[in-house]
């Protein structure tokens, strides 16, 4: 028992480093699903879905062709227990594929690729959804004691995981707008001899007029500018 309990508090502690390291989004990711998939019991195959704002999910991670075969499958057909752990329930424990009544249609072709137990997770985090874990059995039938109290801690750290890619992103597109709206203002200043303030305003009002956002105007007149600098002939 001790031994066991070293033996996940290793691989805690290894996804925890993951999600730390200057490493990319897939790579954190990716250590967490080999982490979850040597530690819980039961389930020989772990992925992570991604959450969208538009409403899509994909798969970033998995430890097997399986799950994104699987994953895809609850994805098109809109049921199964990682599709619908994502939208309504915290967890959700398939504990054997043939007695199973919930997912009908999903089960069905599930089964013919071996599925005999599953375990979907949902991964939250401020106040959203922001994806799932997904536990994929082709050999064992029912759930081992520990499994989903395991499972929800690799949930927690996945959910760490994004959260973090999430804020970066909308970090790195705050600098990449102010950047690019700064450098249109440049050149409308150039191009029209007009202020600072002048400049702003008509990048403002051209995104008014037209619906479009601050910052697509700004890089429209930055790429623009950019193709005419380096067209043939250009001075």
């Amino acid at each position: 028992m001790l031994e066991e309990c070293a033996d996940i508090a290793e691989a805690l502690a290894e996804a925890a480093t993951a999600i730390n390291s200057p490493r990319s989004l897939d790579d954190t990711l990716d250590a967490i699903v080999r982490a979850a998939q040597d530690t819980v019991p039961g389930f020989e195959h772990v992925g992570i879905t991604v959450a969208h704002a538009q409403g899509e999910v994909e798969t970033r991670a998995g430890t097997g062709e399986l799950v994104w075969e699987l994953d895809q499958l609850q994805y098109e057909l809109g049921e199964g227990p990682c599709f619908e752990a994502m939208a309504d329930d915290a967890v959700l424990l398939l504990e054997d594929a043939r007695t199973e009544s919930r997912w009908p249609t999903y089960l069905t072709k599930a089964r013919e690729r071996g599925l005999r137990s599953q375990m979907g997770l949902r991964l939250y985090a401020e106040g959203r959804t922001l994806g799932g874990l997904n536990f994929y059995s082709t050999r064992t039938y029912g759930a081992h004691a520990d499994a989903v109290q395991l499972a929800e801690l690799f949930a927690t750290h996945a959910a760490i995981a994004l959260g973090k890619a999430r804020q970066a992103h909308q970090l790195n597109e705050s600098v990449a707008s102010r950047q690019a709206i700064g450098t249109a203002v440049g050149i409308i200043m150039e191009r029209y001899r007009i202020t600072e303030q002048r400049a702003f305003q008509f990048l403002v009002r051209a995104s008014s007029t037209s619906n479009v956002k601050l910052r697509v105007i700004a890089q429209d007149v930055v790429d623009s500018t950019n193709e005419q600098m380096t067209a043939p002939g250009a001075p």
